[in-house]
């Protein structure tokens, strides 16, 4: 059976996509701890960290380093954060988001009532810093949808 991330990334269930490659897509959260907060996940059912191929996980954490670069530019944030836990859905995925300090990270403050429309800007944020910071290829050509550009 397919993962929750499978099929949002199959499309079965909405997604708002910030980038797609061919190892890994990301998308907005429904909880974000912040805003801007997204998802790296590998298109590939792999259930945790540990179980990764290197080259995927380098691939992870590269892409990671991209949005992260691109939180802080829309959010003048000081630092961007990486969490990875991977208890609520058994597919692997790394929390990117702007961070200003430790003390806001975790998922006790993640946010669940926040409108679509919050998020949809949130996630629009990011797309266009990664734009303006060259990475347009790799940034979907609708929030909705996780094909390549």
């Amino acid at each position: 059976m397919a993962t929750l991330f499978t099929r949002i990334i199959d499309g079965e269930i909405p997604g708002r996509f910030v980038w797609a490659d061919e190892v890994a897509v990301a998308f907005a959260t429904i909880a974000p701890i912040t805003d801007g907060h997204v998802l790296v996940v590998p298109r590939a059912e792999i259930v945790q960290l540990t179980d990764a191929p290197d080259e995927v996980l380098a691939h992870l954490i590269a892409v990671a380093k991209t949005i992260g670069l691109a939180q802080q530019a829309a959010w003048d944030a000081p630092r961007a954060a990486l969490l990875v836990a991977g208890f609520e859905v058994p597919h692997l995925h790394l929390h990117v988001l702007p961070a200003w300090d430790e003390a806001s990270l975790t998922f006790a403050n993640a946010r669940t009532d926040l409108p679509g429309a919050e998020l949809d800007a949130a996630a629009q944020s990011v797309r266009a810093a990664l734009v303006a910071a060259g990475h347009g290829g790799r940034v979907p050509a609708e929030l909705g949808s996780p094909a390549l550009a």
